[in-house]
């Protein structure tokens, strides 16, 4: 029975550290959230007007540009999906590893082979377990990305779609990233970025049936629209990467605060399996002393006889 019950009392220990390292990393996700959601919002303004100028070349030229003219029949896509370098998130980065999947498996479906850029030590170590080839990826940086960390990933993807596709490059550049709702919501998403789709821009900008200004353009649409380009890019992958910074946080705080509650349960359910050794422990030592003492009041009757 004793023991038992210091198995009790270590396990007990080592589950309540536990639950303190759990509750400090649950206190501090907490914290982060908010300085993303912040600085996602801080991103909207300037990526909701570069794309509504985007748009306003595009529709006010006939230039045909890799920004917002469609390959006939494309060939190839680029995929940039979008994970976390740490864990201990629940299924932040598995989820939009799924929606990667899904997203390759219908470009392929559609004739066109796909080359993958990821962001993030948990993809990378998915694909490379799998053995599957990666164009590029970077990592370091997910949890508190800066505009430098957005650029050094929109270079190499704005030189594939600048690319023809037979020297290597891409007709279509689309992002996997995971959309901050809530603090209890987080939601995987995939979209087109390039070419730009003007529906669906205008959409994103507000500016749907919006009658735009005639714009003359010096010294060409087309200088305008390639001065844009990489801003553009840069801008989009800058608000995925903040909005997955944020849904990553959200989600190590949600499974960090379950685990607290897990060494919680636990640690009662252990202390009440304690208690009922002890008081076994107990109950056995009374006995053996009653018997003990009955044994010697027998013994001691026997020797007056």
């Amino acid at each position: 029975m004793g023991a038992q019950l210091r198995v009790y009392k270590r396990r007990i220990r080592a589950i309540t550290a536990t639950k303190k390292i759990t509750k400090a990393m649950e206190m501090i996700a907490a914290s982060r959230i908010v300085k993303a959601q912040r600085k996602v919002a801080a991103s909207m303004p300037y990526a909701t007007e570069l794309t509504r100028a985007v748009t306003a070349v595009a529709t006010g030229s006939n230039t045909k540009h890799a920004l917002t003219t469609e390959v006939e029949t494309p060939t190839r896509a680029a995929i940039l999906l979008i994970t976390s370098d740490r864990g201990l998130a629940g299924g932040y980065s598995s989820n939009a590893i799924k929606q990667a999947e899904r997203l390759t498996e219908r470009l392929r479906a559609e004739g066109k082979d796909v080359d993958t850029y990821i962001v993030g030590r948990k993809g990378l170590a998915y694909y490379g377990f799998r053995e599957r080839k990666v164009a590029d990826s970077w990592t370091g940086f997910t949890d508190s990305p800066a505009y430098a960390d957005a650029k050094r990933v929109a270079g190499p993807l704005i030189e594939a779609i600048q690319t023809e596709t037979a020297e290597g490059g891409v007709d279509e550049l689309h992002i996997v990233y995971t959309e901050f709702v809530s603090m209890m919501t987080q939601n995987p998403v995939d979209g087109r970025m390039l070419p730009l789709s003007l529906d669906q821009a205008q959409e994103e900008t507000g500016a749907k049936g919006e009658i735009l200004p005639l714009f003359d353009f010096e010294p060409s649409a087309e200088d305008v629209l390639d001065a844009l380009l990489p801003r553009y890019v840069e801008s989009r992958i800058y608000n995925a990467l903040l909005q997955s910074a944020a849904s990553e946080h959200a989600a190590r705080r949600r499974a960090m605060k379950a685990a607290t509650d897990n060494a919680g349960d636990l640690i009662k359910s252990l202390s009440r399996l304690a208690n009922a050794a002890r008081q076994a422990e107990i109950t056995q030592e009374i006995s053996e002393i009653v018997g003990g003492a009955s044994a010697m009041a027998d013994a001691t009757a026997g020797s007056d006889k």
